[in-house]
Parts: C-alpha cells; sequence; structure tokens
C-alpha cells in the first residue's frame, strides 16, 4: 500500500470539485506529529490561483468529507493546511495487510550504466559511488517490476594499450598477468615511451596493429583484459555488487560501428568538416570565447574519438536493446559531455520520444578533513585495501560485542558489517553531495550507520529464536495499537512504498536509507516501551511480534534492495 497515494487519490476528487484545471492536493507526511499524520497544502496554491482566501478552500475541501471510508480527522491550520489524522484502527488493519512488493503499472526497460573503470588498473575509491549507487538503483528499479540491463562501458581500447603491449615479453602468458602486474608494467612502459624514441615508435606500431585485428596483438590485449576483469570481478564479489562479466560491454565492443555511426551523423545531414575533422555543431554549445563548440567523432587522421564510441553505445542501448530509459551515473565533472551526447543523439535521431537518457551525477568522497580522500603518499585509496580495512575494524568490535558466537560467525558478521557500513556511508548522503569517509562514524552501531539497522535487524531475529517461533509466520497476524509507541512505528512501516517511490523518482537512494534509519529508531522505542514476549495477554503479544516481524522484513527488503546484506546474529 502506498499510503500517501491513497489519501491524494481521494483528497484529488474533492479538490477537483473547486473548478480549476489541474488541482492536485499536495499530500506530505508531517514532520511533526502536533499536525497530524499527513498534510494537504494543496489549497494554497488553488486559493491563490483563484483570488480566494486559503483558509475558505481548505473548509470547503474538508467539509466534503474525503476521506471518510478512511475514517480520518481533518483539521485546518495555519494559513490553509489541511491536517490529516489517520484513525488507529485503520493503521492497525492497514499495517497488518501490508505487503512490501508493489510493482509499477507501467514497467519500463531501464539501461544503467555504472562503475565503468578502466582496464589494466585496480578499482579505486574514485569508481565507488558509481558502483554502488548504479548497483542499488538497478536493485531498486528490478524490484518494483521495470526490466533493468545493466552495462559495464569499461575502458578497454585505446593508446595506452600500444604501450602495454610493445612492453609486454613476447614470452609473456596470461597466467602471469595480474592486475597489479599490468599497473606497475604500464608506469614503466609510460616512462620509457617518453625517454625511448624506437620504443615510441613501436608502441604506436602495436596500437595499428590492435586496430587491424593482428592476432599476437589481439592476444596480448585479451590477456591484459581478461586479468584485469578478473580483478574486477573479484571486487565487485567482495562489495556485494551484483554486475556480471556478461554486463560488460567495454568501448572496444563498438569498434566496428564507429564508421557507421559518422555515416548516420551525415545522412541526418549534421555532419560538417572543420580544419579536416569530421565534427557535430549543436545549437547552443559554445567555447569560452563564444565561438560554436563542435562534437568531433572522426580526426583527419581517420582516428574516432570517446564521443564517437559514446554515440555507438546510445544508438545500441535504444534500437538493439531497445531501452526507454538510459540512465549514466558519472561524477559531475562529464556534465557537459553528456549534454552535447543527448542533444547530437536526438538530432541523429538516436534519442527518440518513447527514449529518456538522464545523466545522474554523484558528489566526491573525502576524508575527516574534507580533503580528497587519498592515502599518506597522494595516491587514491585502493578499493581491496579499503574492504580489508574495513573487516579487520569490524572485526575488532565483533569479537568485543559477540565473544558468544564461534569464530566463523564473527568473521561472517564482520565482512557483512565492514561492507555494508562502507556502502550505506555512501548511500545515506545525498547523491548530489561530497561525503566525508570516517571509519569511526561508519562502523558505529549508534546512528544513522548499516551497523545500527543490521543490530536491529538481528535483535528482532533473536526475539522470535529466544522463544523458538517463525518470524515469517507472524506477518500474516493481526495487528491491534495499543500503546503510541506502536502506532508511530505502524504508520513508519506504512510510509515504506511512498519512500521507495520517491527513491527511484528523484534516482536517490538517501531517502530509503534514512526512511529505514527512522524505522529502526521507533522500533527501539516501541522496543523499550512495548513487552513483546512479556505482554499483559496473548492477543497484544502476538500483535507486536507481528509489529515485530513486519519490521525485520521492512528492514530486510530496503537492505538488500540497496545491496546490503543481514546478520541474523550479532
Amino acid at each position: 500500500m502506498n499510503l500517501r497515494q491513497l489519501l491524494t487519490d481521494n483528497l484529488d476528487k474533492s479538490f477537483a470539485s473547486l473548478g480549476v484545471d489541474n488541482p492536485r492536493a499536495l499530500v506530505f507526511a508531517t514532520a511533526n506529529e502536533e499536525f497530524g499524520d499527513y498534510q494537504a497544502n494543496g489549497a494554497m496554491a488553488i486559493a491563490k490561483r483563484v483570488g480566494r482566501n486559503p483558509r475558505s478552500v481548505a473548509q470547503e475541501i474538508v467539509d466534503q468529507e474525503p476521506l471518510s471510508s478512511l475514517s480520518a480527522e481533518l483539521e485546518i491550520g495555519g494559513p490553509g493546511f489541511i491536517n490529516i489524522r489517520l484513525n488507529d484502527a485503520f493503521i492497525g488493519g492497514a499495517v497488518s495487510e501490508l505487503r512490501p512488493l508493489e510493482q509499477v503499472d507501467q514497467p519500463e526497460r531501464i539501461v544503467i550504466d555504472y562503475s565503468s573503470p578502466n582496464v589494466a588498473k585496480e578499482l579505486h575509491v574514485g569508481h565507488l559511488r558509481s558502483t554502488v549507487i548504479g548497483d542499488a538503483l538497478a536493485r531498486l528499479f528490478e524490484f518494483v517490476g521495470h526490466t533493468v540491463i545493466r552495462q559495464n562501458h569499461v575502458g578497454d581500447w585505446g593508446t595506452a594499450f600500444g604501450k602495454l603491449i610493445a612492453y609486454i615479453d613476447k614470452e609473456q602468458s596470461a597466467e602471469d598477468l595480474t592486475v597489479q602486474g599490468i599497473e606497475k608494467l604500464y608506469v614503466a612502459a609510460n616512462e620509457q615511451f617518453e625517454k625511448d624514441p624506437i620504443f615510441a615508435q613501436i608502441a604506436r606500431q602495436e596500437v595499428i596493429k590492435l586496430q587491424q585485428q593482428d592476432s599476437e596483438t589481439l592476444d596480448k590485449w585479451n590477456q591484459i583484459v581478461q586479468a584485469s576483469l578478473d580483478h574486477v570481478q573479484q571486487i565487485y564479489s567482495m562489495l556485494d555488487i551484483s554486475l556480471q562479466l556478461s554486463d560488460v560491454r567495454g568501448e572496444s565492443s563498438y569498434n566496428q560501428d564507429l564508421a557507421t555511426i559518422v555515416d548516420d551523423l551525415d545522412k541526418a545531414g549534421i555532419l560538417e568538416v572543420s580544419d579536416g575533422a569530421k565534427c557535430v555543431f549543436a545549437e547552443g554549445f559554445l567555447r569560452k570565447d563564444g565561438s560554436p563548440l563542435p562534437m568531433i567523432v572522426q580526426k583527419s587522421d581517420g582516428g574516432y574519438l570517446y564521443h564517437t564510441t559514446d554515440l555507438a553505445a546510445l544508438k545500441h542501448r535504444s534500437k538493439s536493446l531497445h531501452a526507454n530509459r538510459i540512465l549514466y551515473l558519472t561524477d559531475a565533472r562529464q556534465i557537459h559531455h553528456f549534454q552535447l551526447l543527448f542533444a547530437v543523439g536526438k538530432l541523429v535521431g538516436y534519442i527518440s520520444n518513447d527514449v529518456i537518457p538522464e545523466h545522474l551525477v554523484f558528489g566526491s568522497v573525502l576524508d575527516k578533513n574534507s580533503e580528497p580522500f587519498r592515502t599518506r603518499g597522494g595516491n587514491n585509496v585502493l578499493l581491496r585495501e579499503l574492504i580489508h580495512e574495513g573487516i579487520d575494524r569490524a572485526l575488532e568490535i565483533v569479537r568485543i560485542k559477540s565473544s558468544h558466537l564461534s569464530q566463523d560467525e564473527q568473521e561472517e558478521i564482520a565482512r557483512l558489517v565492514a561492507v555494508g557500513a562502507i556502502k550505506y556511508a555512501d548511500l545515506s548522503k545525498n547523491r548530489t553531495n561530497d561525503y566525508r569517509f570516517d571509519w569511526d562514524g561508519m562502523l558505529s552501531l549508534d546512528g544513522n550507520t548499516a551497523p545500527y539497522l543490521q543490530y536491529a535487524h538481528a535483535r528482532i531475529c533473536s526475539i522470535f529464536a529466544r522463544a523458538d517461533l517463525d518470524l515469517q509466520a507472524h506477518l500474516s497476524h493481526e495487528i491491534s495499537l495499543q500503546h503510541v509507541s506502536e502506532r508511530a512505528l505502524a504508520l513508519r512501516l506504512l510510509r515504506f512504498a511512498e519512500t521507495l517511490e520517491q527513491s527511484l523518482e528523484e534516482r536517490k537512494p538517501h531517502y530509503l536509507c534514512n526512511y529505514l534509519y527512522e524505522l529502526t529508531v521507533h522500533f527501539m522505542r516501541f522496543y523499550e516501551n512495548c513487552p513483546v514476549l512479556k505482554a499483559e495477554n496473548a492477543r497484544i503479544r502476538e500483535s507486536r511480534l507481528s509489529l515485530s516481524a513486519k519490521t525485520a522484513q521492512i528492514l530486510r527488503v530496503g537492505l538488500e534492495n540497496l545491496g546490503i546484506s543481514l546478520p541474523v546474529r550479532m
């Protein structure tokens, strides 16, 4: 049940009777419970349009009793707000029937381009946000019924490979290559390229041979790519990221399409030649000096650029994958690139009215001092080192807090807590903002952290374990609200669907994270104020067990669809 939508639908009917175009009730959950459970602000907007007093408009709506079927009380507050207080019996009955899965009426095919690391380099903290946020959105869109097509647009082509291939010994075998070794080879190859003209010429020849599909050169390239992708998948596995090798569609996969892209632009009548290069000039895109800014798709020497590859990827996603929506997850530095890409995509016909491209930007990861998050030596923090450090730190905490558990259990809990903490610290912040990476805060068992939510879930599981009861069996029991803490918890449970909807509409998982934190806070208050296993009678005991089971279910569904696993014991 989407409670906010239910209230909106009922109120909109009354607002429509006012005789204005497109009336909207504008229903929101209240921040202060003194003003009810929800608030409708539409009367003020309509009053301004028709020149009436907002309170009189609100009174006209209230007099129609639009929420009588829900037994809700309506009260006019302030300049014309309509405060809505729901009936306890309605809340209890609604939460008794609550099911977390409600699929959308019109499912879409959504392509999500995320993570997209460069081959021949280790994944580092700069890859974290695209990977974690993109994966959470992919899971959430799938959960509500959309078809999600993951695309990992890895950087596996370009002049850098000429240097690497030239440097690799001819006897080098695939078994000897690791991404760490490749990265060291690249540093050495780059140094030799700068100081040795003969080597530089050989490296340039290797690029040409690679483009010409020379078998020996392709073998070396394949070794480099495979070793890099093995590393990438290991990190994905450690972080519980859902991207698979089958989702990889790197830059190289579009090589055979690039000439066609240039032909498409020419046939569309938008291709121009400027200083020997083939370009597209999209209206509104200017250099700093005010002159038209071109998108160069083919250099004067015949070479193609990343613009061309991105156009090929856009065409593939719209025409071959038949996407209704294409989401790109990158940092804000690429805003201009994607604006130009989408503009040219529309001009050439790759983006139609049925295809909506979106560039979702995110902020940077900073250290505790709000500086770029790097090692003491100024290098990027590697994700494998970050994960291992997190597990070590979490294990220290788990050994103190959960000394009664076996070593194997402690190590598994530490892994889940560390990975959950890393991902939740990212997801719980507004996507477009920078955030500070702070181990002490992230691993705390208090506050808006993954360990706090994981602990709450484990505590609920322990209630059922102590009584030897089946948690799942209590999801369908009747709930009767006796205490204010029960009512507050039940109301938060009913807000899951509307929060999930907001997270997806705005592509911002932090709304869901904050909801789950607020739900956990209300469960802890309920747990402190309302005895569960020692309730005053059997009916109340079963009702509170059901409330606890519903909370565990929503926590599990919410966190798992953010990519965060939950230990049963902590």
